[in-house]
C-alpha cells in the first residue's frame, strides 16, 4: 500500500481527470452515527470493567474498549475480514469513530486504526469463558437497553422469543465446521434467539455443523427467557419451529412456567388423528383457498401428558388433496384461541427476515483454524505458542455480528419512524452508513462535511437517536 495515484484523463469525457490527494475523505461516515448510539446506550462502558485483558498494559496501543468499536464498526460497515482494517487504518471516520481518545489525537499517527494482527488477538482475549459470557450478555443488554429508550424508560410487558437455527456455509477445513445432510452442505450451525415484536436479536451460540437443530436448545432459551424477563420484559413466551419441540423440551418450559407455540412434525399417530377432518367438502372446488381450523388432544408416546394441538387443514384450488399442518401450544383455549395461535405462528415469517438479515447481510466470517502461532511483529516467537481455540473465536466473531446488527437495528428502527416506511439493513447501509465525507479541520473544531445524497436521511435520523429516553440499567 502507499502508492499514489498518478493523474489521468478518462476517455469517456475528456475534461474528467482522476488523481489522489492527501485529504481527509471517507465513505463510512456512518461509522460516526454507530459510535453516537454506542456512545449513549453506554453498552462499552458497561462491557469493559467486567473483562480480563491478559496483555502488559504498558504496551497496549488500543483498550479492548477501541477494540470492540472496531470489530463491531467494521462488521456493520461492511467490512467482513480484519484484513480490512489495515486498508482502512487511515480512515478518519473509523478513527474518530473506534478511539477512547477525544479530540483530535485520533487523528495523530500514532493512534491509527487496530491492524489485522491487534484484531486477531482481541478475538483470541474475547474467546476464554469469561469475556465470551461478558460479549454474550452485551447483545441482550443493548437490545434491552434500546427498547427501554424507546419506551421512555419503560420495559415491555410480555414479549416472544423466536428460537431458530441458522445454517452458516463454511469454506476450508475450520475447527467443527461439518457436513449437514439436511443443507446439503458443510456448515455451522447456529443457534440464535430474537424478539418477535421488535426484530432485537438477544443471543446467537455457535453449535458445529452436524448436530440436530435442537441440540441444546433447551439451556439456551431458559438462559435467554432468564435474561430476558431480567432486564427487557416482565414475561416472556417462546415460538419455535418444527424442528424443536422434542419431549424434553416441551417439558422444560412447562415446568418455568414458560409458554410456548410451536410447529409439529407429521408422524403416523397426527395423521391417524387428523384423518377425519381430511375430507374434502362436498361440491365444486372454491375459486379461493379455504382453511379450517380443529383443537384437538394429543398424547405422542414420549410425552408425559396430553397437551392441545391446532390441526390447520388448507385447500387450495389447484391441489387435488387437502394439505395439513399441526401446532402445538402450552396456551389453552381461554387464552388464545385456534385463529390466534394461527395468526401468532405465522409471524414467525419476521424472525426469520431477522436471521436472514443477520447471515446474509452482516455475512459473519468465521474464518479462525486451530494453529500455533508461528509469528510476532515478524519475528518467531521465543518458546512454543499454544493453538488458538478456532471454534470459540468464531463464536467471538459471531456475537460481534450480532452486537453489529442490534446497533444497525436501532438505527434502523429510528429511520423507519422518521420516514414513516420500512428499512433494511442493506438499505440503511447503502443509503446512510455508506455515506462519503470530508473531514475539515478548523482551529479547535473539526467537521465532517457529509455527501448530499446521506445529508437529509442524517437530517432525520440523528434528532430520532438524541430524543431516545436513555438510560442505564
Amino acid at each position: 500500500m502507499g502508492e499514489t495515484l498518478q493523474p489521468v484523463a478518462t476517455g469517456f469525457n475528456k475534461s474528467l481527470r482522476v488523481e489522489s490527494r492527501a485529504e481527509r475523505l471517507t465513505g463510512d461516515a456512518g461509522a460516526v452515527v454507530l459510535r453516537e448510539i454506542m456512545e449513549r446506550s453506554g453498552i462499552v462502558e458497561w462491557m469493559t470493567p467486567q473483562l480480563s485483558d491478559p496483555r502488559r498494559q504498558e504496551d497496549v496501543v488500543h483498550d479492548l474498549a477501541s477494540l470492540i468499536r472496531t470489530s463491531v464498526l467494521l462488521v456493520a460497515q461492511g467490512w467482513r475480514d480484519h484484513d480490512d482494517a489495515d486498508a482502512l487504518r487511515d480512515d478518519p471516520a473509523f478513527r474518530l469513530a473506534a478511539s477512547s481518545a477525544s479530540g483530535r489525537r485520533p487523528l495523530d499517527r500514532a493512534h491509527g486504526l487496530a491492524s489485522q494482527p491487534t484484531l486477531s488477538r482481541f478475538t483470541a482475549i474475547m474467546a476464554a469463558p469469561a469475556n465470551r459470557s461478558v460479549l454474550r450478555e452485551a447483545a441482550l443488554e443493548l437490545g434491552a437497553r434500546a427498547a427501554r429508550a424507546e419506551r421512555g424508560g419503560k420495559r415491555h410487558r410480555r414479549l416472544t422469543i423466536d428460537v431458530g437455527s441458522l445454517p452458516i456455509e463454511v469454506h476450508g477445513h475450520r475447527s467443527k465446521a461439518e457436513w449437514n445432510g439436511h443443507y446439503r452442505g458443510r456448515i455451522y450451525h447456529p443457534l440464535v434467539t430474537s424478539v418477535a415484536e421488535t426484530g432485537d436479536m438477544l443471543d446467537a451460540r455457535l453449535r458445529p455443523g452436524a448436530v440436530g437443530t435442537a441440540d441444546g436448545a433447551l439451556d439456551a432459551i431458559l438462559d435467554v427467557v432468564d435474561r430476558a424477563q431480567a432486564s427487557l420484559c416482565d414475561v416472556a413466551m417462546v415460538r419455535i419451529d418444527a424442528g424443536f419441540p422434542s419431549a424434553g423440551l416441551l417439558a422444560g418450559l412447562e415446568e418455568r412456567g414458560i409458554d410456548y407455540v410451536a410447529r409439529l412434525r407429521a408422524n403416523p399417530a397426527l395423521d391417524r388423528l387428523a384423518a377425519p377432518y381430511m375430507k374434502r367438502p362436498p361440491g365444486r372446488r372454491p375459486s379461493e383457498p379455504r382453511m379450517w381450523l380443529h383443537s384437538l388432544d394429543y398424547q405422542a408416546e414420549s410425552w408425559d401428558r396430553p397437551r392441545r394441538i391446532v390441526l390447520v387443514v388448507q385447500e387450495r384450488e389447484d391441489d387435488l388433496l387437502l394439505d395439513r399442518f399441526f401446532l402445538v401450544t402450552s396456551l389453552d383455549h381461554g387464552q388464545m384461541s385456534r385463529r390466534e395461535v394461527l395468526d401468532h405462528y405465522r409471524e414467525r415469517g419476521t424472525a426469520e427476515g431477522h436471521m436472514g438479515e443477520l447471515k446474509d447481510v452482516l455475512a459473519p466470517a468465521l474464518s479462525s483454524t486451530n494453529r500455533p502461532k508461528s509469528h510476532w511483529r515478524g519475528r518467531k516467537p521465543r518458546g512454543g505458542s499454544e493453538a488458538v481455540d478456532a471454534f470459540e473465536c468464531n463464536e467471538v466473531r459471531l456475537l460481534i455480528s450480532v452486537l453489529a446488527y442490534q446497533l444497525m437495528h436501532i438505527a434502523r428502527r429510528a429511520m423507519a419512524r422518521a420516514t414513516g416506511t420500512g428499512w433494511s439493513l442493506r438499505r440503511l447501509r447503502e443509503r446512510v452508513l455508506r455515506a462519503g465525507a470530508r473531514l475539515v479541520l478548523s482551529g479547535r473544531r473539526m467537521t465532517l462535511a457529509l455527501s448530499s445524497s446521506a445529508a437529509p436521511f442524517w437530517a432525520l435520523l440523528w434528532p430520532r437517536i438524541a430524543r431516545m429516553h436513555w438510560a442505564g440499567p
